[in-house]
């Protein structure tokens, strides 16, 4: 049964005859008669009883037309919805922890107000999970960290953060991982494997021939935050995450040398997926006046 089918069916009953109807679908008599049949014998069932040259619908065309309605308008509205560039429907967003803490808030309530007709899901995680999640269709963008190579994915650059090396308060001046064995045992505060920003740090201190004598995986920023007050370790943050902490005067910060310590946050979707209202989204991010400051620094 197709929606042609359904469509000169209903045609057929609105003008009351085939004559009527072939001239409304602008085809010849015998091919909506065609149609017609062949939509019967597709359905077992007379769908008219003809009574001389007059038509009158069966108890189960009756039945047909409030279901030929309903598809014809679902479909339809199908048509429209997809061939609508207005941003609406769900948006399933992944972001960092970080990125979601402090370059989001105001974004996302900008686009809110921008496009109500959109249901933004957001979640966090670390970049390797959140990036197999758009692969397999179970978020539609998300927030990582470079470097992501991956064909399969379309990305575009929105902010440049910078990481830095932080202690508790009164910490010496860090220029290197060995100026950091002594701290807590060399332990380091850091999420669990996937995160971006642990393998960078965890590759800093591998370029210094040092190895971490403890991880302590936690599972959020204010965790990490409040280890490193408590002097239980180091930790490789954003700027800007540690800025945003109540208790940022109890910290150091230690940048490291040259840009080591650059990294960017990207946006990442589906190659050739991205929905009206993840282009509206990615767009609102870029024109952010944090991220265009950040991408001319």
């Amino acid at each position: 049964m197709e929606l042609a089918d359904l469509h000169i069916f209903r045609t057929v009953v609105r003008e009351g005859g085939v004559t009527r109807a072939a001239l409304r679908l602008n085809r010849v008599q015998s091919n909506v008669t065609t149609r017609i049949r062949q939509l019967e014998a597709d359905l077992g069932v007379a769908l008219f009883m003809r009574e001389g040259r007059r038509l009158n619908l069966s108890p189960a065309g009756c039945q047909l037309l409030t279901y030929a309605d309903r598809l014809l308008e679902l479909a339809e509205e199908a048509r429209h919805a997809v061939q609508d560039a207005t941003p609406r429907g769900r948006l399933r967003l992944g972001s960092m922890e970080s990125t979601a803490a402090v370059r989001l808030p105001g974004p996302l309530a900008d686009f809110h107000r921008h496009y109500p007709e959109v249901q933004l899901e957001l979640v966090t995680g670390d970049t390797r999970r959140l990036v197999a999640q758009v692969l397999a269709g179970e978020l539609d963008a998300c927030l990582v960290a470079e470097p992501v190579d991956d064909p399969r994915l379309e990305k575009r650059r929105l902010f440049r953060e910078e990481l830095v090396i932080v202690t508790e308060a009164g910490h010496p001046p860090v220029r290197s991982a060995r100026d950091l064995g002594d701290t807590a045992g060399g332990t380091i505060i850091t999420f669990a494997a996937g995160c971006a920003y642990r393998k960078r740090l965890e590759d800093w201190f591998a370029a210094d021939g040092v190895l971490p004598q403890r991880v302590v995986e936690v599972s959020s920023y204010h965790a990490i935050l409040g280890c490193l007050v408590a002097g239980m370790g180091v930790a490789l943050l954003p700027r800007l995450v540690l800025e945003s902490y109540a208790g940022a005067g109890l910290l150091a910060a230690h940048p490291l040398p040259g840009r080591s310590g650059e990294v960017h946050t990207i946006a990442l979707w589906r190659r050739g997926a991205a929905t009206p209202a993840v282009n509206a989204l990615v767009e609102r991010l870029a024109a952010d006046p944090s991220a265009a400051l950040e991408a001319a620094a």
